[in-house]
């Protein structure tokens, strides 16, 4: 579907979006003692990872998501349960804060702008489609991809690849990362195995080692039911055809 803006946040609403971000999280366990996430040092490739929250950086934490590389270059990409369901519709008020830590917001805060999503996640919550693009409004005069570069969205890359994956849980106010290797869960889904990513990581991107986005926490589970295995859509066509929706 092509992008619909965000309608303007509604006070009266605030409070339901609030309590619907304590459910957008990931997340799952093996039964393999999978490795834990450590605290993730800042790097120019880590500082286009950041928050989703409401109004502000210290709002009410929706989840996270990152810059990609985009014609317009204003593009981000996460999880389509961190923007919208079935009950709530879009969510109101949310902006983007790359690179935040301990209350420090190095690159500023980015409302969103608008938000694409494929309709069979938007009339059903299909798991299997469960990515979103989001892009955002300028700053100062410069796209967010000026101020912090993009990394490239890549699909058909397949499974077994080591990918970082960085993310924000809700309650700490640094990321977390974790280098592993995908799995396949099935002919549209992927996992990874490693502890700590609880409520908040949901949308962290999967990035290979030549900074290619290959996934985001999301899909089966909505990302996962425990923090030890987390799943992604996997990406393939129907990401390079939103992709292109978001982009044209």
């Amino acid at each position: 579907m092509a992008p619909r803006p965000v309608p303007r946040a509604r006070t009266a609403r605030v409070t339901a979006l609030a309590a619907l971000l304590l459910a957008a999280g990931t997340a799952c366990g093996g039964s393999d003692a999978p490795p834990n996430a450590e605290v993730a040092q800042p790097s120019p490739v880590r500082d286009r990872i950041g928050t989703l929250s409401i109004h502000s950086a210290q709002g009410p934490r929706a989840c996270t998501a990152s810059v990609v590389h985009s014609p317009r270059r204003n593009l981000l990409v996460t999880a389509a349960h961190c923007v919208q369901n079935r009950r709530i519709g879009l969510l109101d008020g949310l902006v983007f804060t790359p690179g935040y830590r301990n209350g420090y917001t190095p690159y500023g805060t980015w409302p969103v702008q608008s938000i694409t999503v494929d309709p069979r996640w938007a009339q059903d919550d299909d798991p299997d489609y469960d990515v979103a693009f989001i892009t955002v409004r300028p700053v100062d005069g410069r796209e967010i991809e000026d101020a912090v570069g993009g990394n490239p969205i890549g699909t058909d890359q397949g499974v077994g690849l080591t990918v970082s994956v960085t993310g924000y849980p809700n309650e700490s106010d640094e990321p977390i990362t974790c280098s592993v290797r995908t799995r396949s869960q099935g002919s549209t889904q992927e996992r990874f195995d490693c502890g700590g990513y609880t409520d908040g990581t949901s949308g962290s991107p999967w990035v290979t080692a030549s900074g290619t986005v290959i996934g985001v926490i999301g899909g089966y589970q909505e990302g996962g039911e425990s923090p030890g295995t987390s799943y992604s859509v996997a990406f393939d066509q129907r990401v390079a055809d939103l992709y292109r929706r978001a982009t044209t």
